[in-house]
């Protein structure tokens, strides 16, 4: 597999994200379906949207890891949460250390949404490659 990004400014770079990727000779492409804080039991958390958005990165890690992927071949990831004010004090001290610790470099796309299932307040959906 081969990446490209591109990044026709440089201010993106310390938000820990990329303009673009491009992605050549792909031997597999993983699309996930978006992880929340969700349990094993299946149970939706109540807790704060700092908590879930430690949780959705712990399952997007393993739902990537049993899939024979790695975090650090994401090219696209879609943020959802239903709300912005909340998440984003604590977004880039959490965000920007998993991103550096699985040296990704990924496109991002963050949006608040109305609503997520049940009491969630994030959900994270990628697309890996190998």
């Amino acid at each position: 597999m081969e990446k490209t990004i591109i990044n026709p400014w440089k201010w993106q770079d310390q938000r820990s994200y990329v303009q673009a990727v491009e992605v050549k000779n792909v031997t597999g492409t993983l699309y996930c379906s978006g992880q929340a804080a969700v349990d094993a039991d299946g149970k939706s958390s109540t807790a704060d949207a700092k908590t879930q958005l430690l949780q959705a990165m712990e399952n997007l890690e393993t739902v990537i890891s049993q899939a024979g992927y790695e975090c650090k071949n994401i090219v696209r990831l879609t943020i959802y949460t239903t709300n912005a004010e909340e998440l984003l004090p604590h977004f880039f001290e959490i965000f920007q250390p998993w991103v550096e610790k699985h040296g990704m470099k990924q496109a991002l796309t963050f949006m608040e949404v109305k609503s997520l299932f049940e009491t969630l307040k994030v959900e994270l959906e990628a697309t890996v490659v190998k």
